[in-house]
């Protein structure tokens, strides 16, 4: 750790010995650190882009909410909600909370619950850290289909939430243009188009409010006591997923704070978040897990530790990479150990079913070892990094731009057609769509006069939007 930081015995924190000691080093990585934040502005992982990012998915939320009429919350979660991916680079996260229906922690008094609210109690005596059973305390005035549908008996003559039975239902449902894929964990994928991937997750409001007071109350160096209080205010979810290979897989719900998280990440310092951007990048591009061995979720947990304990006047632009190499560190020692407590859990260790083979993970580390030795070479690795820094600035500042007006519009008439609006009548639709086809024919004609070989339109469109 670089001086003044703070190293204390809490889950998550993994001191390590040594640090960047040359003054030829640390002036070298303050210059690479401060390039590389303004490298990551020009390809849209800078302030403003996250926020209309951001800004854009909220409102698409509230509309299809309000579309919704009372029967569920809609909540983009994950890359898009972070603002940190384009419109096709990933998959859109979306979760669904189905209404009328509360679960409670043990020891909440249910007395203040609305009649016509649905109660389940949680049950986590005899379920790992982080998940828990779900048992019908008592019915509403109505209870939605889906949940009636995945109650199930435990033996003891009282009714349990399946969460086979719940997504089961969803994955049989079938809608023109979409193609439903095999469930993956608690979620439902599915192909628009053969272009957009969507994970739907259909959740359940959870209250736990001695979990959140443990996080809230827990020595930090970050975040703010707003941002605390915040997150508390915006309470957890169960989503229909059970550990692996536990007797009461079927029947196990996982707890998650996906709203809060979100607010967690989005109150990231800018150096914090570029941390998490590249540390998704060594992921993705160089250890490329086929499994899920390692996860974004498991690079987030990582970053809100490092972001926690150690004091905020270390972030700046030209201490990225001393941060990069404490992420790596910390992968590194996860990998290792297979232990890494979730960060709003601890008891919940994130490795504990990644089923790592001994050879990838020895494989694993010694990549790991190989890029805290290269210092700021590490970037090189990173292929939308090195394009980056390869390409000429003038013409690689020319197309960013024109991408990251492209995404804009795309978001604009996304969030019309969500109102309701169509192409042939909505006159902003219109105007989006016309500076959208400018735009890649201006990018067409840029690629012919630098010898490049033009694509054809929709090809350019979908490259632009990845």
């Amino acid at each position: 750790m670089a001086d003044g930081g703070t190293r204390r015995d809490v889950p998550g924190w993994v001191p390590r010995q040594g640090s960047v000691s040359s003054t030829h080093d640390v002036c070298r990585f303050d210059f690479a650190s401060a390039e590389t934040c303004t490298l990551m502005n020009v390809l849209g992982y800078g302030t403003h882009i996250r926020q209309a990012r951001r800004d854009a998915y909220k409102a698409r939320d509230k509309i299809l909410t309000a579309r919704s009429h009372g029967s569920g919350k809609m909540i983009t979660t994950g890359s898009k909600a972070e603002g940190l991916t384009s419109y096709l680079e990933s998959d859109k996260d979306i979760m669904i909370v189905t209404k009328r229906v509360i679960c409670l922690e043990e020891g909440v008094d249910s007395s203040n619950v609305p009649g016509e609210t649905n109660i389940f109690r949680s049950c986590s005596r005899i379920s790992y850290p982080g998940h828990c059973r779900l048992l019908l305390e008592r019915y509403g005035t109505h209870i939605p289909a889906v949940v009636y549908n995945a109650l199930c008996d435990d033996g003891n003559g009282r009714r349990l939430l399946s969460n086979d039975l719940y997504v089961n239902q969803l994955l049989n449902e079938t809608y023109d243009g979409i193609v439903q894929h095999e469930r993956a964990g608690p979620s439902t994928p599915t192909t628009v188009d053969g272009v957009i991937h969507h994970d739907f997750v259909f959740a359940l409001h959870f209250y736990c409010p001695s979990i959140l007071t443990r996080w809230a109350t827990r020595p930090r160096n970050w975040p703010s006591p707003d941002v605390v209080q915040e997150v508390e205010s915006l309470g957890a979810f169960v989503s229909p997923v059970g550990v692996k290979g536990s007797d009461y897989e079927h029947v196990e719900w996982r707890i998650c704070f996906n709203t809060g998280e979100n607010v967690l990440i989005n109150n990231l310092s800018d150096t914090q978040v570029k941390l998490y951007v590249l540390l998704k990048m060594v992921k993705n591009d160089v250890l490329k897990p086929q499994k899920k061995e390692v996860t974004s979720f498991t690079v987030k947990s990582i970053v809100l530790w490092i972001a926690e304990n150690n004091p905020q006047s270390m972030f700046h632009e030209r201490s990225l990479f001393h941060w990069l190499h404490e992420g790596l560190y910390a992968l590194r020692v996860a990998i290792d150990t297979q232990q890494l407590p979730y960060y709003m859990i601890p008891e919940r260790n994130l490795m504990v079913a990644c089923a790592l083979e001994h050879e990838q993970k020895l494989s694993w580390i010694a990549t790991i070892n190989e890029m805290i030795e290269e210092g700021p070479r590490i970037i090189l690795r990173l292929p939308k990094i090195r394009q980056a820094l390869i390409a000429h600035p003038e013409p690689l500042q020319w197309y960013n731009g024109r991408r990251i007006e492209m995404e804009m519009l795309v978001l604009i008439i996304q969030n019309r057609h969500a109102l309701g609006m169509s192409r042939e009548t909505d006159a902003i639709i219109q105007a989006a769509s016309r500076r959208q086809a400018e735009i890649v024919r201006e990018v067409k004609m840029r690629m012919i006069m630098e010898g490049g070989r033009g694509n054809n339109l929709y090809g350019i469109w979908i490259s632009m939007l990845m």
